[in-house]
This record gives structure tokens, C-alpha cells and sequence, in this order.
């Protein structure tokens, strides 16, 4: 069940945000000034192949893969980046966000499944 993290960092430039997780997704949700949705991030899957879907007004929709920076042998462990991903199943994650929504305020909820449901 997602819940909200606290104390969660604000960067200085950057709209307010909000962070919500469980062991199944991360939900990133940043805010303009008069507390509007400015985007998310919904990172999922996250144990076998994690991925995460983006959206901002400004730029849309992005779905990328996540590449923890674990995979050179030897060498110390890296940022995760996002990197070119497959298909997206709107259906399916739509779904289990909806059963996982615990804490999530009843709006945010529906817009973040509303955003969800409509990527292409």
C-alpha cells in the first residue's frame, strides 16, 4: 500500500514534491506554485525489470527503462539512468496503482490514474 514519505527533499528551482512508495512502486508527484500537478513519476516493476513512466505538462509522456548502474562487474555502482524501454501495459499498472493507492489523497489519485490509463 503506497505511503507517503516524509521529510521528502525539495530542491531549490524545482516545483514541490510530493513522494509516495511501496514495495511495488515509487509515485514522484511535482507541483506548481498554487499546488497544480506539474508531472509524475511512476516508477514500477521495480524488483524484475523496473521502469517508469513520466508526465509533465511541459513535455508530455516518456516511458524508459531504469538502469541501476549495477551491471559493470568490478567497478563501484552508479547512478541509476533511464534508458530506451518497450511497450508500456497501461491496463495492467493502472490496475494495481489503484489497489496500492493507500494514503494517496482521493484527487491525486484520480488524476495520476487518469494520466496513467490515457499513455498511448
Amino acid at each position: 500500500m503506497l505511503k507517503e514519505a516524509r521529510n521528502v527533499m525539495q530542491v531549490p528551482g524545482e516545483p514541490r514534491r510530493r513522494w509516495f512508495d511501496d514495495e511495488d512502486f515509487d509515485l514522484i508527484v511535482w507541483f506548481e506554485p498554487g499546488e497544480e500537478i506539474w508531472g509524475f513519476q511512476l516508477c514500477y516493476d521495480r524488483e524484475k525489470k523496473p521502469r517508469a513512466l513520466t508526465w509533465t505538462r511541459r513535455y508530455g509522456y516518456k516511458h524508459a527503462g531504469i538502469d541501476n548502474g549495477e551491471h559493470i562487474w568490478g567497478a563501484s555502482k552508479s547512478s541509476p539512468v533511464l534508458i530506451e524501454d518497450g511497450l508500456f501495459d497501461a491496463p495492467s499498472i493502472a490496475e494495481k496503482l489503484e489497489k496500492a493507492a493507500g494514503e494517496m489523497p482521493h484527487g491525486l489519485t484520480a488524476f495520476i490514474l487518469e494520466k496513467v490509463r490515457a499513455f498511448l
